[in-house]
């Protein structure tokens, strides 16, 4: 198979996508005339044209309300939002019509809707554009969140989010857009709710979402110079959640660390240690560990950011503390 960017597999979805269904149209700040931000949208105006590829004015609100009415008329927008920061201007928008209308409109309506942009820490970009916001998605009943972590994922993810009847959030991450892997030519799509074992392993489970999954693969590769056999759980989609999956490898390994990159109260990552901790209680030969970023605003500092956030050495850690190694 080829091998293309994160950034290259959103675009062929982006494109495909628009190609094969008339009434998929992308809107965001700086998407057609600029090629994007992150140029995840290069190349899509000159192909595609005006209709389909909208520039809009600095109004997240504004342009998240125009595009959750398109959807409600039969059209599937994709909402292209610079950075997951700035959706917390539209925050209403989404919660209270893109995730509400099915159920208050009693199935009348659809919402076939895409929220897509980056999310997640990056560099040097201090505490207001720098936040991991997976949870406050997760926390909405009528919203699905997708958090791929491979350019695999990512386009067969979008694929799928870009077909669905019901508001999704796809969270990608800026760090990740030249990150490198394989994606077929053919078409694909990757089901919601089916996370993905990246490494199999008999030793311990290691369970993460989006970004983090890379250096949760380093820290495997670290464990295996001590002996342990870790196995990595790619949730990929957050809400569905595979809970099979994630029972399946504890009971295997009866141990957990829990990776997560947003703030540890009320997060996706310790919603999910509660969870293994009430259903695989008696499966369990330690407590479930949970590594995540501290509970503080992201600093601008680049050592102080760096040290807020789950790193390879913290879920080593983790790790080595379930498996009482010294």
């Amino acid at each position: 198979m080829p091998e293309i960017t994160f950034r290259e597999a959103i675009r062929q979805a982006i494109d495909e996508e628009i190609a094969r269904d008339e009434r998929v149209f992308i809107l965001g700040e700086e998407v057609a005339q600029y090629d994007g931000a992150y140029k995840v949208t290069q190349g899509l105006l000159s192909k595609h044209g005006e209709k389909r590829v909208i520039d809009t004015p600095i109004a997240e609100e504004g342009f998240t309300g125009i595009a959750v009415g398109a959807a409600m008329v039969g059209l599937r927008p994709i909402v292209e939002w610079m950075t997951f920061n700035f959706s917390l201007m539209a925050y209403d928008t989404v919660v209270n019509s893109a995730a509400k209308m099915r159920y208050m409109s009693g199935g009348q309506f659809s919402m076939p809707i895409v929220f897509r942009g980056p999310n997640g820490p990056a560099e040097y970009l201090a505490s207001q554009h720098s936040q991991a916001l997976q949870s406050i998605y997760a926390h909405i009943p009528g919203l699905k969140v997708v958090t791929p972590a491979t350019p695999y994922d990512a386009k067969g993810l979008l694929k799928t989010a870009i077909r669905d009847d019901n508001p999704v959030i796809f969270m990608e991450a800026e760090m990740m857009y030249n990150l490198k892997g394989e994606v077929p030519e053919e078409e694909y799509l990757i089901p919601f709710g089916e996370a993905d074992i990246k490494r199999e392993g008999k030793d311990i489970s290691l369970i993460v979402h989006a970004k983090p999954l890379h250096m949760v693969l380093k820290a495997a590769e670290q464990l295996e110079k001590l002996g342990v056999d870790a196995e990595v759980v790619d949730l990929r989609s957050i809400r569905p959640l595979d809970e099979k999956a994630i029972y399946d490898s504890v009971k295997k390994t009866n141990r957990a660390v829990v990776i997560d990159e947003s703030w540890p109260f009320a997060s996706v990552g310790s919603h999910v240690a509660w969870l293994i901790s009430r259903n695989c209680f008696d499966l369990l030969d330690a407590p479930v560990e949970l590594v995540s970023s501290e509970d503080v605003p992201m600093p601008y500092n680049h050592k102080l950011e760096l040290a807020a956030q789950p790193t390879v050495d913290k879920i080593v850690a983790a790790a080595k503390e379930v498996l009482y190694l010294k």
